[in-house]
């Protein structure tokens, strides 16, 4: 059997773990386009505000592809599949055939419009590399813009703001973490980034650079200027799938697949960041990007490639992080649209800072905002996945007494 996946990340290599697990004579080929070895994507943020170095970010050995049998084929991108005769084509050169095939490259940054982008010191955050450069423009930085106000716009600005360098970011929303968080935990992060010293401008974004060589500057959609010696693009990131041939395999933002990683075309499998999957809290298709699903897809995938038929159940979204003095948790329907058929249940203490709010549909928990009140989080996680009907007043899940006995009685 010939095993090749496309991907080097932690879907990729959890699923070529599952495979030679359950197939020890089987070839794999894992095909990835950096040339570093597995590593902790979301470790890259730690690296740039210098609490731990690059030799902490691999997650196997050094001896991983040889203990495994695996033929790596590193820093090379696929550029083609062909699936009238079960190949992939690397750099546009090399054929690789397949029996059974896995799409796990992950996201690529999303790209932004703008003029100059061409300039020096301007920098996307995906990266083992990308957070090698920004660490090289560091040192002769003085003010820094970051763009976007999502998850790695966050921690690009805390890094560069743990450094000494003075941080601008610009948010085309109303607020920061808008896809992660409600309103009002979003006005709490604010307060909490402005009061830390960041420089926080919402509902603005850039329309372009400046500068000789180096970018110097940046125009603003509102009409003002910002000098900055070194810029930051954490505006999110898109599915990876370009070479992938959209009359054989079917798209949307995803790779769609079924309940089995299954793409529309035979033996043919997606896992990851890459993949639109069911959600058990959206009831829908959706692209859950987050590192536990890439593992538990990327092994489900492993499982049915080597011939074991399991089901995936679904995917859901979960965060958690600390901003500052805010630790934030939250998973499912963050912001219920405006539909009856959803109930929302949500207190606040102003004296702790916490802020908590529960988001159900008909009877079972879709949805979850925590801030500074996250203790009970992994239980309300755990009734979201199990689909688990609510059949107790639904306010007394928001109290801090909660436990999982009382859905019980």
């Amino acid at each position: 059997m010939e095993y090749v996946i496309i991907g080097n990340g932690i879907a990729g290599i959890s699923a070529a773990e599952m495979i030679r697990h359950m197939d020890a004579d089987g070839s794999i080929t894992l095909i990835g386009d950096e040339t570093f070895a597995p590593y902790c994507r979301p470790m890259i943020s730690m690296v740039l505000e210098g609490s731990v170095g690059h030799d902490r970010l691999p997650i196997r050995p050094a001896d991983f592809y040889d203990r495994l049998k695996i033929k790596p084929v590193l820093g090379n991108r696929v550029t083609a599949i062909q699936t009238h005769n079960k190949t992939v084509t690397v750099q546009g050169e090399r054929s690789i055939p397949y029996d059974k095939l896995l799409i796990a490259t992950g996201a690529d940054p999303r790209p932004i419009k703008a003029d100059n982008l061409h300039l020096k010191n301007i920098y996307f955050m995906r990266t083992q590399e990308h957070v090698r450069g920004i660490l090289g423009a560091v040192p002769s930085a003085r003010r820094a813009l970051v763009l976007g106000g999502g998850l790695v716009g966050f921690k690009a600005a805390y890094g560069l703001l743990h450094r000494g360098i003075k941080v601008t970011m610009l948010i085309r929303s109303g607020y920061p973490l808008s896809l992660q968080v409600d309103p009002r935990a979003g006005q709490m992060i604010r307060d909490e980034l402005v009061g830390r010293g960041l420089d926080v401008r919402v509902e603005t974004h850039v329309i372009g650079f400046d500068g000789n060589g180096r970018v110097q500057r940046a125009y603003l959609s509102d009409g003002t200027e910002l000098d900055c010696d070194i810029v930051v693009i954490g505006k999110g990131v898109t599915p990876a799938h370009s070479f992938v041939p959209k009359d054989d395999i079917q798209l949307d933002l995803g790779i769609l697949v079924n309940r089995y990683l299954e793409t529309s075309a035979p033996d043919i499998y997606a896992a990851g960041d890459v993949a639109e999957l069911f959600d058990v809290a959206r009831n829908t298709r959706w692209v859950n990007a987050i590192w536990p699903e890439a593992v538990s897809q990327g092994r489900t995938a492993g499982m049915n490639m080597a011939g074991r038929k399991v089901g995936y159940k679904g995917s859901l979204s979960r965060n958690v992080i600390r901003i500052f003095g805010l630790d934030v948790m939250t998973a499912g329907v963050v912001n219920a649209p405006h539909d009856e058929q959803y109930e929302i249940i949500a207190g606040e203490d102003r004296y702790r800072q916490a802020y908590r709010k529960l988001v159900f549909l008909d009877d079972r928990l879709v949805g979850m905002t925590l801030v500074n009140a996250i203790e009970q989080g992994g239980i309300l996680v755990a009734l979201m996945q199990t689909e688990m009907p609510v059949k107790i007043p639904k306010g007394k899940i928001l109290s801090p007494s909660f436990n999982y006995s009382q859905l019980l009685i």
